[in-house]
């Protein structure tokens, strides 16, 4: 079922404010970009403290990052949801000074569960990781809808 204009405007709200509260976007500067039903896209800038002892990106740092698009997808739907497993398949390094986005997407969802994916990519449109998590709603709402 594709999702409407209403239920997008509501998931962008959403994402608006999980990030508003997150200390680890701020202090990475992770930017939303967009946001709709069941999905969301992110980036960030890979700094100098954000690399391993290769000077590429630190694998902690790409996760964090796949995650955040996809607790802001899960999220979506308006019910306090939960990452319960994930896990990531690293492809690419990520470099100095690059912007990585991660884009997650829903791939199903069937009671309180839920399956996304998340595709990492860098600057030059590569692959750079590709994450799946799987979610569990917790009940209640993110945010209380306007009437």
């Amino acid at each position: 079922m594709k999702a409407n204009a209403d239920d997008d405007e509501l998931a962008r709200k959403i994402a608006e404010r999980l990030h508003s509260r997150e200390g680890t976007s701020k202090a990475w500067d992770v930017k939303l970009e967009e946001a709709g039903a069941g999905w969301s896209r992110c980036s960030m800038r890979l700094r100098k403290d954000m690399l391993n002892g290769h000077g590429t990106a630190h694998g902690g740092m790409i996760f964090a990052l796949a995650d955040t698009a996809f607790a802001w997808a899960c999220n979506s739907r308006n019910v306090v949801t939960f990452a319960q497993h994930a896990s990531i398949s690293f492809l690419s390094p990520g470099k100095l000074g690059e912007r990585l986005t991660a884009e997650a997407r829903k791939d199903a969802t069937e009671g309180r569960t839920g399956i996304y994916t998340v595709k990492v990519t860098g600057d030059d449109g590569r692959a750079v990781a590709i994450f799946q998590g799987l979610s569990r709603t917790a009940g209640g709402l993110v945010i209380e809808e306007e009437k």
